[in-house]
């Protein structure tokens, strides 16, 4: 992935999305050559000079202040995921090329995986920001069978979506989000590092084999990762409508802590006992690396 494509491609698209009249501006007739803010209206917005801007949007970040990304992010109305999106951009821009290659975590060491271990009563694994399955408790491995039954490992939950469409739409209630979200992270990850060789292995193919990650991906939406709700339709034991916790380690950068949990008394808690009992009786799904390889 090259850095000033995805610098200019970014910009631009985000300058599209926004009327004249949503910022504030005269519109001066319909008959607008542009979609969107022209260049000199981002620049008058942002207060940088039109030459500024221009050399921006074509893919030059790394003399831009923070201020000066601030004014951008504000002019351009981004929202949080976007304004960090930007911001990683142009720490990748000022980066030495040295520090450009650096390779996100790929193992999980083994006390985290005690962790996972010692919650028995919900989903949780960990993984990192190409979504590749790192480590699981078996609560975990039970809810994520379908995903599993791939041999490539890491289990790769990108790869399930949009290259496993059919059973993927079964299992996720609602697939659309899902395939959304897992291609706007994808992209917030490579601009995280826009040089890590096994995300840009992915994305190329995803992008040969599946048409709609095509679109997505094309969008150029980033998203955080976040708390939330995913509802799931699991082959054993059905509807579970499970709250997500997705907490980031500071000790390993880029690996995110996914925690799946329900509120007692609910049809899910019920299920999620039921799959429990039902992983109690499975053999155990390799899923780490270390598995793998050994």
């Amino acid at each position: 992935m090259d850095l000033r494509t995805e610098i200019r491609e970014f910009l631009s698209s985000r300058r599209a999305r926004i009327a004249p009249e949503q910022a504030g501006l005269p519109a001066y007739g319909g008959n607008r050559r542009v979609k969107g803010l022209r260049r000199e209206e981002v620049a008058l917005l942002a207060g940088v000079s039109v030459d500024y801007y221009v050399r921006m949007e074509r893919g030059s970040l790394a003399g831009a202040s923070d201020g000066v990304l601030e004014a951008l992010a504000s002019a351009l109305q981004l929202d949080e995921a976007e304004r960090d999106h930007l911001f990683h951009l142009a720490r990748q821009s000022r980066a030495p090329r040295s520090l450009r290659r650096r390779r996100p975590a790929v193992a999980v060491r083994s006390t985290l995986q005690q962790v996972l271990d010692a919650i028995s009563d919900a989903p949780a694994w960990i993984g990192n920001g190409r979504y590749d399955v790192l480590a699981m408790n078996q609560l975990a491995r039970a809810l994520y069978s379908p995903v599993l039954a791939d041999p490539r490992r890491p289990a790769n939950t990108a790869r399930f979506v949009y290259l496993n469409p059919a059973t993927a739409r079964d299992f996720f209630v609602d697939y659309d989000q899902v395939a959304g979200d897992a291609a706007a992270k994808l992209r917030m990850a490579a601009g995280r590092n826009p040089h890590d060789e096994e995300l840009i292995a992915l994305v190329g193919e995803l992008s040969t084999c599946s048409e709609l990650f095509r679109q997505r991906w094309a969008s150029q939406d980033v998203r955080l990762h976040r708390s939330g709700r995913k509802r799931m339709h699991h082959p054993i034991v059905g509807q579970l409508d499970l709250d997500v916790e997705s907490l980031e380690l500071p000790a390993e950068p880029g690996l995110h802590l996914n925690i799946y949990t329900a509120p007692a008394g609910t049809p899910t808690a019920d299920n999620l006992a039921l799959l429990a009992s039902w992983a109690a009786t499975q053999q155990t799904l390799a899923t780490e690396l270390e598995a793998h390889n050994g």
